[in-house]
């Protein structure tokens, strides 16, 4: 089993929004952009279900999942694989998470379906192959926050 380091848990942290792989019945990919995510502790992370039936389904079925969490100015973010399984809202568990989420998310806490809980088995970092060309963070953040700055300027 892996643990968060200090900056993934940074980085889960700043983004919040992250990337959940999930897999359907049919065995294909099922991926669902979350944005309630929380570090829970060194080797788990949840999110808050809004809206998820699917994930949540496929959660039940196969427990198998990937979150990837970028930042899209500098191109850099991580990936976590791991086991997840759902705390329904009224559930032991949820009620013992929740305190957590609505320090953070406020009166959001209120339409939860439930929480989602990660054991993560593997950590690691990503980052755009930009970077293996010799092009630096700073390049990379400049020209991204120009584009996202025109992109929605419109």
């Amino acid at each position: 089993m892996a643990s968060l380091s200090p900056q993934m848990k940074q980085v889960i942290g700043e983004q919040k929004l992250g990337f959940v792989a999930s897999v359907d019945a049919d065995g294909g990919p099922n991926v669902s952009p979350k944005g309630t995510f929380l570090v829970l502790d060194d080797e788990h992370f949840m999110f808050g279900e809004l809206r998820s039936p699917n994930t949540v389904r496929n959660i039940a079925e196969r427990p198998k999942v990937e979150v990837n969490f970028v930042d899209p100015i500098i191109r850099k973010g991580i990936r976590v694989k791991g086991d997840a399984h759902f705390a329904p809202s009224g559930s032991e568990e949820f009620v013992e998470l929740e305190p957590q989420f609505r320090e953070v998310w406020g009166e959001l806490c209120d339409i939860l379906g439930g929480i989602v809980v990660i054991k993560v088995e593997k950590a690691a970092p990503l980052s755009s192959p930009a970077y293996d060309v010799g092009t630096t963070e700073e390049e990379l953040k400049e020209q991204f926050l120009t584009y996202f700055t025109q992109l929605h300027s419109n």
